[in-house]
């Protein structure tokens, strides 16, 4: 391993960690803000990667296939809102899980009928497709750092809406004291909405951008929600704060377990035994490395004020 190799892998981890903050952070205001436990949001990153891989072939432009991406999934995503959620709200959190649950599989079957169960590619903008050098011999892909800039911004445009903006703060206070809030003629109810939709918004902007470099395929939304979740337990239930910092130091951990532990372990171990062990190291490290967290910090390491 050299600095260019260690440097690449780096920025891959950063660049992985926020397109993880996308998912944790609508998942985070869902399930901290509102308390609701939507195990569906992964569904919703699912389509926004499908509609963007399909309008980016048909189109050929990226900046409309994100467009119509997210808008239809802030569609479906209000139907699902309207339809279901919004009577689950004030349910027990079993009766979420198991409900949401259900819509996964829904989900899944849909896009087998609508799109098919093969996985697909989504193009790579050609504008985007030239490696930027960086330093002297390190180029590193145009659209990665694409993905970085997207994330970053986002990361800062959410801070500042749930923070620094009127509907923010009725968003915390309905949170905070539902019943406080309505007497005082918060429409809760409306608030709440705006949120799982912006959520679905996030879901949506993440799927969309991952399409490129990732296979887009019917499945995906579950296997991006575990460590999702695994990030707002790390950051601290409801604060969009701790899922940013969670998710960069998740990012950076699973990224660099599966780019340093296989040459690594090959130098302290047989070749056979590295190849097995190096994969199950570096697909538990995450676990691990919650597991440690909630040790020393049961509520995680930002953990939302009451």
């Amino acid at each position: 391993m050299n600095g260019i190799f260690i440097t690449e892998q780096l920025l891959n981890g950063v660049g992985f960690g926020l397109m993880l903050f996308l998912i944790a952070a609508g998942l985070t205001l869902v399930f901290g803000i509102m308390d609701t436990m939507n195990l569906a949001h992964g569904s919703l990153f699912m389509v926004g990667a499908y509609v963007a891989a399909r309008v980016h072939v048909a189109s050929g432009s990226m900046w409309l296939a994100l467009a119509v991406a997210i808008a239809a999934t802030v569609v479906v995503a209000w139907l699902l809102e309207f339809l279901i959620m919004r009577h689950l709200y004030r349910r027990d959190h079993l009766a979420q899980v198991l409900a949401t649950f259900g819509i996964i599989l829904l989900a899944d079957d849909a896009v087998k009928a609508i799109w098919g169960a093969a996985p697909i590619m989504a193009p790579m903008p050609e504008i985007l497709a030239t490696p930027i050098e960086l330093i002297p011999g390190l180029p590193y892909p145009a659209y990665r750092l694409m993905l970085l800039a997207a994330g970053l911004l986002v990361a800062v445009a959410l801070y500042v809406l749930v923070n620094h903006t009127r509907i923010g703060m009725l968003v915390r206070a309905g949170a905070s004291n539902r019943s406080m809030a309505e007497f005082m003629g918060v429409r809760v109810g409306h608030i709440f909405s705006f949120v799982f939709l912006v959520g679905a918004a996030l879901a949506a902007l993440a799927g969309a951008l991952m399409g490129p470099i990732s296979a887009v395929q019917v499945g995906m939304g579950e296997s991006i929600l575990i460590p999702a979740l695994v990030i707002i337990v790390i950051g601290g239930i409801g604060s969009v704060r701790g899922a940013f910092v969670a998710s960069m130091i998740v990012g950076l951990v699973d990224t660099s377990g599966r780019a340093f532990l296989p040459p690594i372990l090959r130098e302290i171990l047989s070749p056979a035994l590295a190849a097995d062990l190096a994969p199950a190291l570096a697909g538990i490290a995450m676990y691990l490395l919650m597991a440690v967290v909630l040790t020393f910090k049961p509520a995680g390491l930002f953990p939302a004020r009451a």
